[in-house]
């Protein structure tokens, strides 16, 4: 008989990234977060669209059955994958743990960031994870913490995201 640790995995994401100025006065993308366009006046330094919340989550789900991070599976250094939507990346890691067996159960997850706030935009964001996984939108937490204007998080000069999946053998 399985076992429930046999039938259950978890996985944990990390990711951040540097914000800068938004152009003319610097190089910073669009502030995306979790598939949702933020109005703030700086943005990631990234080779995609610089999402941190999204590849977390999908970092999580991928390592939840010991495949590849998504810097192996979607590395910065392909001309593909500039500025490439994040919930690409997403949509192929939930495929590659579904065709291994396995459903996302829940995500949770965590974003450190100073300003803009994210309440406004979290029940969208979580909907865009929750699509992208093809899971139910109440299977999805989400946090927003400030890092009390502490170091590069704490200064607007970085975005910092946790995220843990659970999945269960389908």
């Amino acid at each position: 008989m399985e076992s429930l640790a046999d039938r259950m995995r978890i996985g944990h994401g990390y990711d951040l990234h540097r914000l800068e100025p938004r152009p003319p006065a610097g190089q910073g993308r669009p502030l995306v977060v979790g598939g949702v366009a933020l109005d703030f006046d700086r943005g990631p330094i990234a080779h995609s669209d610089g999402d941190a919340l999204l590849h977390a989550v999908t970092d999580a789900v991928l390592s939840a059955v010991g495949l590849p991070d998504i810097g192996q599976l979607f590395p910065d250094n392909d001309p593909a994958h500039e500025s490439r939507d994040s919930r690409e990346f997403l949509k192929a890691a939930a495929a590659r743990v579904a065709a291994l067996g396995w459903t996302v159960a829940n995500i949770d997850a965590t974003v450190i960031l100073e300003r803009p706030k994210l309440s406004p935009h979290k029940d969208a964001m979580c909907s865009v994870i929750a699509a992208a996984l093809g899971i139910d939108r109440t299977r999805v937490g989400l946090k927003g913490k400030t890092h009390e204007k502490v170091d590069a998080v704490g200064e607007s000069r970085a975005i910092e995201v946790h995220a843990v999946a659970l999945l269960v053998k389908i």
